[in-house]
């Protein structure tokens, strides 16, 4: 008997422990972050470096001097492609009011009517 309640302790004892648990969430999505101003885990260890720094290295990299070159060459085509526009635009207006003047001196004045 005495057999009997140690083997079944010592087989509940191994059922718990090997039973499945899950796993504790360390970094939950609900926690609140602290906002370093270091892109190191630690800004006293060699190699931290400023995120202000990290982002003057991002921006004068080369990819960032072309995208920016190239923002400002389409800038300047559109600005070019409003200007021929607006003339074009112009030009028609213009046109459009010498041909109304045109007409009204071509098309003769009706004769007034004779009073009697």
């Amino acid at each position: 008997m005495k057999n009997l309640f140690f083997t079944a302790f010592i087989i509940s004892v191994f059922i718990l422990s090997c039973s499945k648990k899950e796993p504790a969430d360390f970094y939950p999505s609900d926690s609140a972050k602290a906002s370093y101003d270091t892109a190191a885990v630690d800004s006293f260890s060699a190699g931290a470096t400023s995120i202000d720094v990290v982002r003057q290295i991002r921006m004068s990299s080369q990819k960032y001097q072309d995208s920016v070159k190239e923002a400002l060459r389409l800038q300047e085509e559109e600005k070019k492609l409003k200007e021929e526009l607006e003339k074009e635009n112009k030009k028609k207006a213009e046109e459009e009011k010498k041909g109304k003047e045109d007409n009204k001196k071509q098309t003769p004045e009706p004769p007034a009517p004779v009073a009697d």
